[in-house]
């Protein structure tokens, strides 16, 4: 197939590409301070438009689940953007009232759509409101979280830390209901959920990434992987199952063509 931003290429790094929920269509964003839309056809892939925002290189951009907003955040800001498409809006946050940070750049969106998950500094974990933006609660990891993932339900969110640990936390009541060590881990980089909850796919910086089965990980504070994924030699920074949970596909983005599909 063609590019799929083949009519606009970014003039620095791209840090997200991402499919929107129900169109056809491929947002990517970058540290060129932009994000675009493209029809993906497979044949033209025309672009529909895109929106600069300045002095505002970007770190990480999602589709909200409903595919009506994208969410934006920088490299070195504590605001972040939401862009409206149906209205053709670009809405600054400028400030999140209770939320003390730096810089805002780590997320994750509930599977429900209700819910937004802003990843701290010092191991705090700031949960939104999607539809206002405003601060529901603040949670705490031991140590440095490095990333979270909501449970397909939306009932639990899974924090990993720095130090190697797995947080799970109940949504509704904010309490930690379990905690166990990622096997080997050093240095824990990213984490997904399976879509039917069965797995739990954990990347570290060695390169490792371990798959558990969740009901594991929910009783047992050492749980043994079902298996080890040792392909990559450098850091794992994406896992990503695939909707049917039958392919896990692991990526390392400190070296050329690091990508493996379990």
């Amino acid at each position: 197939c063609l590019p799929a931003n083949q009519e606009r290429f970014a003039n620095g790094k791209l840090v997200t590409v991402q499919f929107h929920p129900s169109a056809q269509v491929v947002m990517t964003a970058g540290h060129d301070r932009s994000v675009s839309l493209f029809q993906v056809d497979g044949i033209r892939n025309p672009k529909i438009q895109s929106i600069y925002l300045e002095s505002f290189p970007i770190y990480k951009a999602r589709f909200s689940v409903d595919g009506e907003q994208v969410i934006a955040t920088g490299t070195h800001h504590s605001m972040f953007f939401v862009y409206d498409m149906m209205a053709g809006n670009i809405i600054p946050i400028p400030k999140v009232r209770g939320v003390e940070e730096r810089f805002l750049r780590n997320f994750e969106l509930s599977p429900d759509g209700s819910l937004m998950l802003l990843i701290g500094t010092s191991g705090y974990l700031h949960l939104l409101s999607m539809k206002t933006k405003e601060l529901i609660s603040t949670m705490k990891v031991n140590g440095r979280c490095t990333a979270s993932a909501f449970t397909p339900d939306s009932s639990k969110i899974y924090s990993y830390s720095k130090e190697g640990e797995v947080f799970i936390w109940d949504v509704r009541s904010r309490k930690c209901l379990h905690k166990f060590e990622d096997e080997g881990s050093l240095e824990g980089t990213c984490i997904a959920l399976s879509k039917n909850n069965q797995y739990v796919a954990c990347g570290s910086s060695s390169g490792v990434v371990n798959l558990y089965t969740t009901d594991v990980c929910l009783k047992e504070h050492r749980p043994k992987p079902v298996k080890a994924i040792m392909n990559l030699v450098t850091s794992a920074t994406c896992v990503t199952f695939n909707p049917t949970t039958e392919i896990l596909a692991v990526a390392s983005r400190d070296a050329d063509e690091a990508v493996k599909l379990v």
